[in-house]
């Protein structure tokens, strides 16, 4: 009885639409407008949060002039690590990125060393793995190596021979984008051990240096640009 009903009051439901029932209609236009209301609502309110964490990062970096030498302007992350709340919001945006942006992602691979500090705890909130880029020399067993142009000459980045597998999904992780170098190292290294690199991402980006260049194809987000 109660299925007849249920069947027959949707029936008669369809049938006012169908042949305009004003009242009907009204209503309808209205559930529609509160629906629509509150998704604007729900957007608004994340990207107010998304703004609050990105303020909130952006004045816990502190800028020194001429370190380490004269002319350089340093760009200075101590204070987010000491900071509880900004520390937080820097994972928060990383991981909305990630989960907005890439289904599916094997691993983080964090460098040498400032990638250390972001990536294991972006990696916990994912639910995945973390592997390490290490300068020449810091790793124990078989490793892979590749060598990088610095200011002063080149140097060498390597990974465990067995830390990523063919095929495997990866993003890589820094504090900072300058001219490249180590992240470009980075993604040789992927390429050579034939995992598959789904982008870059930095707290900080120097953009007047132009190192989003070096890693073409490969895409970079960062959280401050200047």
């Amino acid at each position: 009885m109660f299925l007849l009903f249920s069947v027959k009051t949707e029936l008669q439901a369809f049938i006012l639409w169908k042949f305009n029932v004003p009242s009907v209609q009204k209503r309808a236009t209205k559930e529609c407008l509160h629906t629509v209301e509150q998704k604007e609502e729900v957007a608004f309110s994340m990207a107010a949060g998304w703004e609050a964490k990105l303020q909130l990062v952006q004045r816990s970096v502190r800028a020194f002039p001429d370190f380490p030498k004269k002319g350089i302007l340093f760009r200075d992350i101590c204070p987010i690590l000491k900071d509880a709340a900004a520390l937080k919001a820097v994972i928060d945006l990383f991981e909305e990125h990630v989960r907005n942006n890439h289904q599916h992602v094997d691993l983080i691979v964090g460098l040498d060393a400032r990638g250390f500090l972001f990536g294991p705890l972006l990696a916990q909130r994912l639910g995945i793995g973390f592997v390490l880029v290490r300068k020449k020399g810091k790793l124990p067993g078989a490793t892979v190596s590749v060598s990088y142009d610095l200011e002063y000459g080149k140097a060498e980045a390597e990974i465990q021979e067995d830390a990523v597998a063919p095929g495997q999904k990866v993003l890589l992780i820094d504090d900072l984008l300058a001219t490249g170098g180590t992240l470009y190292a980075a993604s040789e290294l992927m390429r050579k051990q034939q995992a598959e690199v789904l982008g870059c991402m930095v707290v900080i980006e120097l953009k007047e240096l132009n190192g989003i260049d070096k890693l073409k194809p490969h895409r970079v987000f960062s959280l401050l640009q200047y």
